[in-house]
């Protein structure tokens, strides 16, 4: 698809609807702009033939469809004179209307006919056969689409997404409007997702003052909120007041009225932890505090080792012929006897060795286990290193529709626990604070749990720093595996990781064996080397496919971060051809073959497995598939065999993947990995994301870039300081 250089504003006619998605009103339709059809794309929520819209937009060409509009604002008007009237009634665009009660409407009502029906719905039991109950239907069902039209309108004069009309009408239904005019804050949360700013400035457009109490406590929930991306299960009160105070330019002591009559209604949680006084949201307090409770009822929980538990040791051991180091057969021992414990270790330490002999004794001791990850991919790596079924956390406890709040919740929780008797969760790392408290809510009372995990990458992109407080804490039973084997130890990879991690620059000139280092020093040269190693070098000299490559940056911007990286790596490998499908999105043209990845969890969206029967739902952030075919609007994902149809309205879940950050890499193993190392900000250029970024790769590592940032990185050890009260609460006296 590319720009099509045109007017970019349109007056006209629905002549017809081809496509219209009713979850979030993305339509397709034809408008009729004085005799000549053109093709109008966007969010358009209850747009009916017959309506005149005045549509402004940007116009494409798109490789099917040839040329459209993508609408940016929508302005409506009702149809007006006889034929528009009738055109729009008999589209069957009000419920209960159809051609041969229009053409009556018509008839009784004349150019009066929306008038009666929106104000004067009674009035249609004049026509035979329309009872005083259908009337009210018909009436209804029209004074929704001015509803929504009124909606609409407001949006488009605030230079609000359309997008937005759709999800306010399903929580607000009818009052939507009204709702939204009285408390313009709502907008900032979760569910819509706008700027403070903009919803800020709605407000104060609104007549909100600057020191209104409404403003000064949405400032202060909005703080907090945006800090649980900053992995902050809370904010000091004093910290949070003047964060707020810069943001709203209001005085701390107002502030301090309005966070004291949040606390007084509930909507936040104020006590001392850790020595701080610890401001939290409502939901993140319970998630810790829980936490906390359930894991020391857990350590507290003696259960008696299995009969001549050292002789079934021994069996494992011969079955899978191995003999267990000192420490791995002390994790072995202790999955027996603890209902709850942390395995821990670098690359090369025997993780996996100990997963699959915890595994045999609890296959031994009749125990039904589930594993579980992160990720998907993590999940699928697990199943394959022990030899069975994982699944992500989130798919272990399914999803469902909570119709009190509108919405998706997990199936399993404290009334409908998981059926195991163990789980087994590996990269813990990344599980952050609520997804923990949901795994702990959905365990039976006697369930056993065993965290593996490496605290030393980087923490989860959600709220705390679990696995590393529950080790921190000392309370949680833990095995620190440090022995590197021989066999490991062989690896430059492995070798090279734990020097990081120790604070050891590795040595970058010995380019031997599985750890290479090409030194660059400005970013064209970066992006040219690594799209030569990927389409020729690697696949040509080492027989490593390009789709078995991962690129990584610690980036997303600057000219070596995974933007640019993404458009050279997709004009080097997966060109465009005629004949391929592409669809653009944004600043992004998706092309069959590309690769990409689902960057937000989709509890609902549907998939079907290649060549089965078998289907499911949800897709969650990491996902990683290739794009199988762009058919019309339609394009079809495949990730690791299960198949996935996005249509126009779900592309912003969709990034490239032909590069990605580090941080989305965590949880993933890839054949061969290389790290572009040239610039970047100061907390994205540490030794967490290296050290992380090295322990990706399975048989081979390049670094592209120069060694003085390499060295930098080595020596920033800066960690972002993540407010969380777990480890305290957790070593709390009973």
């Amino acid at each position: 698809m590319e720009e099509y250089q045109k007017d970019n504003q349109v007056e006209g006619t629905v002549s017809s609807i081809i496509y219209q998605n009713e979850e979030n009103g993305y339509t397709i339709l034809r408008l009729d702009v004085k005799g000549e059809e053109m093709t109008v794309v966007g969010p358009m929520p209850g747009v009916s033939p017959g309506e005149y819209l005045a549509v402004k937009g940007r116009w494409v060409r798109h490789a099917t469809y040839g040329v459209q509009l993508r609408a940016e604002t929508v302005e409506r008007r009702l149809p007006q004179g006889l034929k528009e009237i009738y055109h729009y009634l008999a589209s069957g665009a009000v419920k209960g209307v159809g051609k041969a009660t229009a053409r009556l409407l018509i008839e009784e009502f004349g150019e009066d006919t929306l008038t009666v029906l929106e104000e004067h719905p009674e009035q249609l039991t004049r026509i035979r056969g329309i009872s005083p109950k259908r009337a009210r239907q018909i009436g209804d069902t029209f004074r929704q689409q001015m509803g929504m039209r009124l909606l609409m309108e407001f949006l488009t004069a605030h230079q609000l997404p359309l997008e937005l009309a759709v999800p306010l009408r399903r929580a607000y239904g009818d009052v939507a409007l009204e709702v939204l005019k009285a408390n313009p804050y709502l907008l900032v949360g979760e569910e819509f997702g706008v700027e403070f700013s903009q919803a800020d400035a709605l407000a104060l457009d609104q007549g909100v003052g600057a020191e209104d109490p409404q403003r000064l406590e949405a400032g202060l929930l909005f703080e907090l909120a945006h800090n649980l991306n900053n992995g902050h299960t809370f904010l000091p009160r004093r910290k949070l007041v003047e964060a707020t105070g810069v943001l709203l330019e209001v005085s701390g002591e107002l502030l301090e009225e309005s966070l004291e009559a949040l606390e007084r209604r509930g909507e936040v949680e104020c006590q001392t932890v850790a020595g701080q006084e610890a401001v939290y949201l409502p939901a993140l307090f319970e998630a810790e505090t829980f936490i906390a409770q359930r894991m020391r009822e857990m350590c507290q929980s003696e259960l008696t080792p299995p009969q001549g538990l050292d002789k079934l040791i021994d069996q494992i051991q011969r079955r899978q012929h191995i003999t267990y180091a000192p420490q791995q057969r002390q994790a072995v021992e202790l999955a027996a006897q603890c209902q709850v414990m942390l395995l821990t270790g670098g690359p090369g330490t025997g993780k996996t060795t100990c997963l699959r002999g915890v595994l045999a004794l609890f296959d031994e001791m009749g125990l039904e286990t589930a594993l579980a990850a992160p990720t998907g991919r993590a999940a699928k790596r697990l199943g394959e290193l022990c030899s069975t079924e994982a699944s992500t956390i989130h798919r272990l406890l399914e999803t469902g529709f909570d119709p009190h709040t509108g919405r998706l919740v997990f199936t399993h929780d404290a009334y409908d626990p998981l059926p195991a008797d163990a789980v087994i969760v590996d990269e813990t790392s990344m599980v952050d604070v609520p997804l923990m408290a949901a795994l702990l809510t959905a365990l039976r009372g006697d369930c056993r749990l065993v965290l593996v995990g490496d605290p030393d990458q980087l923490p989860s992109v959600g709220p705390g720093n679990l696995f590393a407080d529950l080790i921190r804490s000392k309370v949680v039973p833990t095995v620190r595996l440090t022995e590197i084997f021989r066999q490991a130890a062989q690896s430059a990879i492995v070798r090279n990781a734990h020097m990081v991690n120790h604070g050891e620059l590795p040595n970058l000139r010995q380019n031997t064996g599985d750890f290479f280092f090409l030194a660059r020093r400005e970013g064209k040269g970066v992006v040219d080397t690594i799209v030569d190693l990927c389409r020729r070098r690697l696949p040509e000299r080492l027989g490593i496919p390009a789709d078995q490559i991962q690129v990584l940056s610690p980036t997303r911007r600057r000219g070596t971060g995974t933007r640019a990286l993404n458009q050279a790596l997709q004009q080097a490998l997966n060109p465009p051809l005629e004949g391929k499908g592409e669809r653009r999105f944004g600043d992004w043209v998706f092309r069959a073959g590309d690769r990409v990845m689902q960057v937000k969890n989709n509890y609902d969206i549907l998939w079907r497995e290649e060549g089965g029967t078998r289907s499911g739902m949800g897709m969650f952030n990491g996902d990683i598939g290739d794009i199988r075919s762009i058919d019309g609007e339609v394009i079809t994902v495949d990730f690791d065999g299960k198949i996935v149809e996005y249509s126009p309205d779900m592309l912003g879940e969709l990034e490239p993947a032909f590069a990605v950050t580090v941080h989305k890499a965590q949880g993933s193993e890839y054949r061969a990995v290389i790290l572009a190392a040239l610039d970047g900000g100061p907390m994205l250029m540490s030794r967490g994301v290296l050290y992380t970024a090295i322990t990706r790769a399975r048989e081979l590592f390049i670094i592209v870039g120069d060694d003085q940032t390499v060295a930098s990185m080595v020596a920033n050890n800066r960690q972002t300081r993540r407010y969380s009260g777990l480890r305290a609460r957790l070593a709390e006296e009973e």
